[in-house]
């Protein structure tokens, strides 16, 4: 529970209160979710239970959409905001060459134990702000003391070209993706380009009992401010 609602039903209505979709579902293989977003109100698309990835989940539940853009919002990112997701919208805009096969976002970190943490996956990107590599390790490793690297926490929201996501939930499972535990990782082993935006603050990414407690302090916060 965060703040009287349930984080699922937190992170789908304030997805779909950006305005920014034609449709929002939530699609999952548990009972008690999909009761609890249908109960109040929402759209809910019940799927099989043997995926590896939420991307392969979501894969199998836009089969039959007609789309050409889809925007994966993590259940456990209920801070979502209206302006990063459109940003990763916006990014396809100026795609002109469509080498873009997804697009996600980081946040800049500065505390030591979250960059240790391997529950907070860091990122590092090109020049062009196209993905090197996802860890749970820190990248890049500190090896020099006199040079003070910047380090990027990955946020769990993609945006997919829908072939891209098709595509990916057929092809098996390489190395660094075992390894690491990190489906995004596919796409690069097998030479798809992720574009890496920059945001600012998102809240609390709910993965861990103590972020639930550290997502309810937030929003005890915010509510003190308004």
């Amino acid at each position: 529970m965060l703040g009287g609602k349930t984080v699922i039903r937190t992170t789908y209505e304030n997805t779909v209160k950006t305005n920014l979709f034609d449709d929002v579902f939530v699609v999952t293989d548990s009972e008690i979710i999909f009761d609890e977003i249908s109960k109040n109100g929402g759209k809910a698309i019940m799927s099989k239970s043997t995926h590896e990835t939420g991307s392969d989940r979501i894969a199998e539940a836009i089969q039959d959409i007609d789309c050409d853009i889809v925007i994966n919002v993590q259940g456990d990112e209920p801070f979502v905001r209206g302006e990063a997701l459109g940003k990763l919208i916006n990014v396809y805009k100026d795609d002109l060459n469509a080498e873009i096969s997804l697009a996600t976002l980081a946040q800049e970190i500065f505390d030591i134990d979250e960059i240790n943490n391997p529950n907070c996956v860091k990122a590092i990107w090109d020049n062009n702000h196209f993905a090197l590599y996802f860890s749970r390790s820190p990248i890049p490793y500190p090896r020099e003391t006199d040079f003070s690297a910047r380090y990027f926490r990955h946020i769990g929201i993609y945006a997919f070209r829908r072939e891209a996501l098709l595509n990916f939930s057929k092809l098996p499972m390489l190395q660094n993706e075992k390894a690491e535990k990190l489906e995004q990782l596919r796409y690069l082993e097998y030479g798809m380009k992720i574009k890496v935006l920059e945001t600012g603050p998102m809240g609390i990414g709910i993965d861990t009992e103590e972020d639930l407690r550290k997502a309810n302090h937030y929003l005890d916060e915010i509510s003190k401010r308004n």
